[in-house]
């Protein structure tokens, strides 16, 4: 392996990379979304919910996640749910699960909706390029749950599969291939327009456009006890794994990345220890060629960040080729939106 201090700081242009080395699918991180909104830079939704404005978790419901051992949002809340169900099979007289159910989920939702741009904000360059940049891959790997990607597939749906095409915008696998020239678009950790039922079935909110551009997709299930959000928020990797073996749409889109052949580009995304089981994806995937985006903050982070994918990657054949993401569509400066006080 490389010693680290062997590392130069150079990095590559991404125009002429992507002409020598085309990338057949892209790994979409929190970067592209914080290029756009700086408040999506958040370590922890689980302590964000607890300082929210508008209903934040309370001590009873903390102490859950405590009993649990968690921090993981649908753990509790299909606990909750199925203590609810086995009080009402057993005549036990008390609400407390179900009320305690809909506060938390209630909270998930303030407390992301809260650090989420205003549609009202959204610049039409920005969800141009965007679409542009997109489509310029057969698939699209996205780890982020705000509604920037949707938005963005939302102004061209043509020209995008996110495999939700049936009449009750369920995924259904036989309808799982891309079809003609489209991009498919892969929620790897779900996302906010995106719920799951108790059998483990993903479907899309769809409702009314404006509800979506509203930032309120999930919203039309909040009163349903059998729908939960689908987004896997954090905890650790083990805990991220088992939500993705409970969601038959989830497996799919792991799968799907564990097979991804030839070369993959990653922007925005710094593949950390919560990221394991994305990383192990990528080990056994059949890759060529990794293209990494890399945030120019100074010759160390550089330096740091070639010697972190490369010792992610030591023991696997494929080759590394490192890009300033500034000189990516999504990596812009222009499509920075200034956070209102």
């Amino acid at each position: 392996m490389t010693p680290f201090q062997e590392f130069d700081a150079e990095l590559e242009d991404w125009n002429a990379l992507r002409t020598s080395t085309p990338c057949s699918g892209l790994l979409l991180g929190n970067g592209a979304s914080m290029a756009v909104w700086h408040d999506f830079y958040y370590d922890s939704l689980f302590e964000k919910t607890r300082s929210v404005a508008e209903k934040p978790l309370s001590q009873t419901e903390l102490s859950v996640f405590e009993a649990l051992g968690t921090r993981n949002f649908e753990h509790v809340l299909s606990a909750l749910k199925t203590a609810s169900k086995v009080n009402k099979a057993l005549a036990i007289n008390s609400a407390s699960p179900r009320k305690r159910y809909y506060a938390i989920k209630e909270a998930l939702i303030n407390s992301t909706q809260d650090v989420h741009i205003p549609w009202r904000l959204m610049q039409p360059h920005t969800l141009a390029c965007w679409q542009e940049a997109l489509a310029q891959y057969a698939t699209v790997y996205c780890a982020n749950y705000d509604l920037l990607t949707p938005w963005a597939l939302m102004q061209a749906p043509k020209r995008f599969n996110d495999l939700f095409n049936t009449p009750g915008a369920t995924f259904e696998l036989g309808d799982s291939l891309s079809k003609g020239k489209t991009t498919r678009v892969l929620y790897l950790h779900g996302a906010l327009h995106l719920v799951k039922n108790q059998e483990g079935k993903a479907r899309k909110c769809t409702g009314n456009e404006s509800a979506l551009l509203s930032n309120f997709a999930i919203n039309h299930s909040i009163s349903a006890l059998d729908d939960v959000p689908l987004f896997v928020s954090e905890s650790t990797s083990d805990d991220k794994r088992k939500s993705i073996r409970h969601c038959d749409y989830l497996s799919f889109c792991h799968e799907q990345l564990m097979t991804h052949k030839d070369t993959l580009c990653i922007f925005g995304h710094s593949l950390g220890e919560q990221d394991q089981h994305l990383i192990d994806a990528l080990r056994v995937a059949p890759l060529k060629t990794l293209c990494i985006s890399i945030y120019p903050r100074s010759e160390a982070f550089i330096r740091f960040q070639k010697n972190h994918y490369t010792q992610l990657f030591a023991e696997k054949k494929v080759a590394l080729r490192f890009y300033n993401s500034k000189t990516h569509p999504l990596g812009s400066t222009r499509h920075r939106v200034p956070v209102e006080e």
